[in-house]
Formats: C-alpha cells, structure tokens, sequence
C-alpha cells in the first residue's frame, strides 16, 4: 500500500488546513502544538503528517520525502518553486510582503532622492526583486526573526516583511510604506508522486477544492 506523506508547518498553516483535511476525510491522530512528534499519524492507515517549519516544507517535497505539502508564497518564491508543481492555491494563511519603517523616516524622500537604503529581511529574493524594479539601491541585511527591532535600534532604515494584522508593527511603533504582494498558502505537490500516485491524490485535490469554495473567508 502506497503512503501518501502530506508536510505541514505548526501554526497558522496547520490551523487553517485542518478543515480541508477534514473535508478530504483526514483527521490528525495529534495535536502538532502538544505532541513533540515530528511524524502525525491520521484516522487512515495510508496517510501521515510530517510537521516541518515552513521554509522546509518545499524542499521535502521537492526531494519526494513528502508527496504533498502546503506553504506560503513567500517560502515559494525564497525557494525558487521548480520542481513543484502547485496546482492550488489554497487561500489560506493571508497576509501581505510590505516595506515597514520607523515611524518619523520619510521614505518617499528617501527613495525620491535616491538614498542608499539598508533592508533588513528575511525574504532577501524578494526584496532584491522589489527594489531592484524600483531602481532603489540597497544593502541587504539578512535577519531571521524579530525584524522590526532591526529600524529601532539603527540596524536598518526598513524591513520587508509579512503583515496580517499590521498589530506587531503598531506595537513597535512601526508602519508600513509600500505594499510588496499578497501572499496566501498553496498546495504543494511533488511531480514524481503526482504521476505514480494520481489515483490517490486526485480525491484529496478535489476535496480540498470543494471545501475552499464552501467555506466562507
């Protein structure tokens, strides 16, 4: 019997396909918050969960070692995406790529005069793209976490990061300057198992499919 092995990230990712797995008959044996195992078996003998952190989880697939994830577009484009396909995007997990700055830091004069700005990020891809476009020149400073501390204590003059509410950068006394894109989460799947297993995975895809239609954003 064929296993079909589905990556998922702990979180807002896992959260928010809970109910597609649902719809597709699949439910968690464990809660990945609670239980400090790394592979999740379900209510069917033929498909486990492998809970990895997001930026992971195209690699996984890629490499085969999981059939089927689910990521944000952010990961995806960091990562570079061939070799997935991605036939579904999910419209789960919302939030926006924006260029955030200290409150007082004029940035439109900054750019307009052509200031050489310092960006602190942990999607550099991104933000080279995006500045690149704009013909702003930058020095890229690759964070892994907590970049809105980076302005605040003169580390960089902005941040590109992903905002869903917009509270954490309220609280630091941030605001954001310049919508980079909308990202949302979407279906990962290898391309060997897309092939060898289609029989198998055609009815979660479609399940998936219907339950987005039916649930209400």
């Amino acid at each position: 019997m064929s296993t079909i092995t589905i990556a998922l990230s702990k979180g807002r990712i896992f959260d928010e396909t809970l109910p597609l797995l649902e719809a597709a008959g699949i439910v968690p044996a464990e809660n990945p918050e609670t239980s400090r195992k790394l592979i999740i078996g379900t209510n069917r003998d033929d498909v486990r969960l492998i809970i990895v952190r997001a930026t992971d989880v195209p690699t996984y697939v890629e490499h085969g070692a999981a059939d089927l994830g689910v990521a944000g577009k952010d990961v995806l484009l960091e990562h570079g995406g061939n070799n997935l396909y991605q036939p579904l995007d999910l419209e789960i997990a919302q939030c926006r790529l924006m260029v955030a700055t200290r409150a007082g830091f004029d940035y439109t004069s900054a750019v307009a005069r052509g200031a050489r700005l310092r960006v602190a990020t942990k999607y550099v891809d991104s933000a080279r793209k995006h500045f690149a476009a704009k013909g702003v020149h930058i020095d890229l400073i690759k964070l892994y976490g907590s970049m809105e501390l980076a302005p605040l204590v003169g580390l960089s003059d902005v941040i590109v990061d992903l905002v869903s509410t917009g509270g954490t950068l309220k609280a630091n006394n941030l605001v954001a300057v310049e919508h980079i894109l909308d990202v949302s989460s979407r279906l990962v799947v290898n391309q060997a198992a897309y092939k060898l297993k289609r029989g198998k995975l055609a009815p979660i895809f479609d399940a998936f499919k219907h339950a987005m239609h039916h649930h209400d954003h």
